[in-house]
């Protein structure tokens, strides 16, 4: 029995030589590497090309410049809408307040109409027009 282990640790000895034997790796092979250098040259930009992209860097800042403006004028025309909603409530709360002192003072009912008031002027005046046109040499 122990010859029959000592054979079969033998032969797995064996075995485990004819592979390193046969293995490249192991064995020091001459190796071969291929090297594909990349080396990369910085496109050549002429001045015109230099020129465009400045001019569009700047136009990015401007629009984003304006774009934020706009939205502060947005913002501050909204403040004012609201204001000036409040205050033509209150105009309007205002005018009815003084439309029921007025009926109820009897006051503010015998005004004429400010279109009556021009015609009245301009028929005081027409004569005096004439008159002086009388009085001017025609040419």
């Amino acid at each position: 029995m122990r010859s029959k282990n000592l054979l079969a640790v033998a032969a797995g000895l064996a075995a485990c030589v004819l592979v390193v034997l046969s293995s490249k790796s192991i064995q020091g092979g001459q190796k071969k590497y291929e090297l594909r250098p990349q080396v990369t040259i910085p496109e050549y930009r002429t001045d015109a090309a230099r020129a465009i992209d400045a001019y569009e860097r700047l136009m990015n800042r401007y629009m984003g410049l304006t774009e934020r403006n706009l939205i502060r004028i947005e913002t501050n025309l909204g403040n004012i809408v609201k204001k000036l909603d409040s205050i033509d409530r209150r105009l309007t709360e205002l005018s009815a307040r003084m439309t029921r002192i007025e009926k109820a003072l009897g006051a503010g009912q015998a005004k004429p109409p400010v279109e009556g008031v021009l015609q009245h002027k301009k028929e005081r005046l027409a004569p005096q027009k004439k008159r002086d046109k009388e009085l001017l040499p025609s040419s």
